[in-house]
C-alpha cells in the first residue's frame, strides 16, 4: 500500500459545529483504512482521544472494526440515528452525505 501523505495540518478556529466524534466518522467514512495517527493528525486531537472516541462509536454501534494484519479496516453504518433530540430523525448517512456534497 503506498503511503499516505498528509497536507499541512489545517488550522481549526476555537470552536466547531460538530463534534470530535463526528469529525472522526467523517474521516473514517472518506477513508476506511486511515490509521489512528492520521485520524489524530486530521482532525487535530490526540491518539489517545482517537482511540476512546473509536472505542465509543464502536460500542454504540456506529462503525464496525475489522483487523487485517497490524491494520483495522473501519466500516461505518450509516443507518444509525444522530444521538441528539434535535437531530434523531436523521442517519449517520444524512451526516455525511450533506458534508460530501
Amino acid at each position: 500500500m503506498p503511503m499516505m501523505l498528509l497536507p499541512p495540518e489545517p488550522h481549526v478556529v476555537g470552536w466547531t459545529f460538530l463534534t470530535n466524534h463526528a469529525h472522526v466518522l467523517i474521516a473514517i467514512s472518506r477513508n476506511p483504512e486511515l490509521r489512528q495517527s492520521d485520524i489524530s493528525y486530521a482532525v487535530g486531537i490526540t491518539q489517545g482521544a482517537v482511540r476512546r472516541i473509536i472505542h465509543e462509536l464502536e460500542e454504540s454501534g456506529y462503525i464496525e472494526t475489522e483487523r487485517i494484519g497490524r491494520r483495522n479496516r473501519y466500516k461505518v453504518n450509516g443507518n444509525q440515528p444522530l444521538r441528539h433530540p434535535l437531530e434523531d430523525q436523521h442517519t449517520v448517512a444524512d451526516l455525511i452525505t450533506s458534508l460530501d456534497q
